[in-house]
């Protein structure tokens, strides 16, 4: 019974806060959509540190990390996508600028849940 008090007293941790970095493909989207309503309700703002995934709830804050150069930023999930096989997130320019990928227009990203 003493295990289980002592397991009980453990602070409460959530999955995202625990969980590794998720390998996924990238791509980022932005003048074509600038200023039109994204999947949320908002208007899409090309050069703000969005981000669209096929299924993650609207407002989640991610990590992202660029594999070869190793820079990062963070994002908010706003809208739906990308609709090509194999990728998982479409970012916006913004975050890509941020992290070095709009002449590669797709790169392999970590991506990760933050608070």
């Amino acid at each position: 019974m003493s295990k289980l008090l002592s397991l009980l007293a453990i602070p409460f941790l959530s999955i995202q806060a625990v969980a590794a970095p998720i390998n996924a493909q990238a791509s980022w989207y932005g003048p074509g959509f600038h200023g039109r309503t994204t999947a949320n309700g908002e208007r899409y703002n090309q050069w703000g540190l969005t981000a669209a995934h096929k299924s993650l709830p609207f407002g989640t804050r991610l990590r992202v990390c660029n594999v070869w150069n190793k820079r990062c930023v963070n994002v908010r999930i706003n809208d739906r996508g990308p609709f090509i096989p194999g990728r998982s997130l479409d970012l916006s320019r913004g975050a890509a600028d941020a992290i070095g990928m709009v002449s590669a227009g797709v790169v392999p990203v970590t991506y990760s849940f933050i608070d």
